[in-house]
């Protein structure tokens, strides 16, 4: 049976990292959502549901896959923000006729509709599905883990390392037999290390607590520390001295320095000097500056709240750090309270505690915020993109243009 990955109505709480991707192109672990679902239906046939504004580049990155395009056929429905289990098919199971909706603790996970109910829910035409549409069809009660927040990603993220560092060293052969003369490697059975990859003398490798992948053709400058677990893409620098707690992803082309603990970053993210960066989820092609740090921790130690989608979230943890959507750029020495989120495409400087809530194109801190131009938010995006020898192309600017019209509202609002 054929499957879609869709976005249901609660999208927009995880933004603003959504702005420029859907929710199943979140990374936790060592993959995206959506690549956690394909892996347990390796066989079929899959269509990914997304916003209009984002099918150029959903087609571009997922060729074997059709985009908002179904067949006559009857489909299962599956949420992207799940995160799938390694027995997901065998929880899905259906016999071929029958429509149902599996529900875990009050979330549609997935659902199985026909063709006909298809057309007639309007499901092809919908960019977002609201799930309450499936709700005339019979339930069953499963246990799949969702995520509802980005901070949820964050709290899952070393789990999901330990998981698929098992199934990724099924398929593949580690480099680690090579010398690499001055490592220190603590429990070395748990580590994986790609082709190509350089590991400077002084660093230390310590498995004791989690599984470390490295990717192939990384580099790690003398005297990191890396404590897993921790996964890291390739192509990636880790530089001197850093410092990366367990439960860190990093992403492919990245380049990371001081200390990091209970992170994820997506690929194309600098973040390359001293500083701390904790329990915080940023997006692609950010830079962070020389001596940024975010708290992640009240001094009161109560729950952090959190600012999404015009709504202060109470997340019901103690610990939340920074989440920043792609583009966005931090001056030296900026400082970030807990659970503060910051959108796309802003530029932050200036002395004291920016607002904790910064909306896409956004210029200033503390003591002043102005609308950082379109133009030159884009003239700035094509350097960044020459540094990387990628093309910044029509399409791209296209979707600064959608995203900074999207966000306008919540600038005005603000009276900037």
């Amino acid at each position: 049976m054929p499957i879609c990955i869709f976005e249901d109505e609660q999208y927009l709480n995880f933004e603003p990292l959504v702005y420029s991707r859907p929710v199943y192109d979140l990374i936790c672990g060592m993959t995206t959502l959506k690549e956690k679902i394909i892996r347990e239906f390796p066989k079929e046939k899959i269509v990914l549901k997304c916003r209009n504004y984002l099918e150029h580049f959903v087609k571009e990155e997922n060729p074997k896959c059709k985009v908002n395009k179904f067949e006559d056929e009857d489909y299962l429905f599956i949420n992207g923000r799940i995160i799938a289990p390694s027995n997901l098919k065998n929880i899905l199971k259906i016999k071929s006729n029958d429509e149902k909706v599996f529900i875990s603790k009050g979330i549609i996970v997935a659902a199985k509709v026909s063709s006909k109910g298809i057309k007639e829910l309007s499901l092809d035409k919908a960019e977002v599905i609201d799930t309450k549409l499936f709700s005339n069809l019979p339930k069953e009660e499963v246990e799949v883990q969702s995520a509802q927040y980005l901070w949820d990603l964050v709290y899952l993220n070393g789990k999901e390392i330990e998981k698929e560092f098992k199934l990724f060293l099924k398929s593949k052969a580690s480099a680690k037999t090579k010398k690499f003369e001055g490592v220190s490697f603590v429990n070395k059975k748990n580590i994986f290390i790609g082709s190509e990859t350089d590991i400077k003398p002084g660093v230390v490798l310590d498995a004791s607590t989690g599984p470390i992948y490295i990717g192939k053709n990384v580099i790690i400058y003398p005297n990191a520390v890396l404590q897993g677990p921790i996964y890291i893409g390739e192509s990636t620098k880790i530089k001197s001295c850093a410092t990366i707690y367990p439960n860190v992803s990093i992403g492919k082309i990245c380049k990371v320095g001081g200390e990091v603990e209970d992170a994820i970053i997506h690929p194309y993210t600098n973040k390359q000097h001293s500083g701390f960066l904790g329990h915080s989820y940023l997006g692609s092609w950010i830079n962070i500056g020389a001596d940024t740090n975010n708290s992640d921790l009240q001094n009161n130690y109560g729950t952090i709240k959190v600012q999404i989608n015009e709504r202060h979230v109470d997340s019901g943890k103690q610990f939340v750090g920074l989440m920043m959507a792609d583009h966005s750029k931090t001056a030296i020495n900026t400082m970030f309270n807990t659970g503060t989120v910051v959108g796309f495409s802003s530029n932050v400087f200036g002395s004291g505690f920016p607002p904790k809530y910064i909306p896409s194109f956004g210029w200033g801190g503390n003591e002043s915020m102005k609308e950082y131009k379109i133009s030159k938010a884009i003239e700035t995006a094509k350097a960044v993109f020459t540094r990387r020898n990628k093309k910044f192309t029509s399409e791209d600017e296209k979707l600064f243009d959608v995203i900074f019209n999207l966000t306008k509202e919540d600038r005005s609002k603000r009276g900037y």
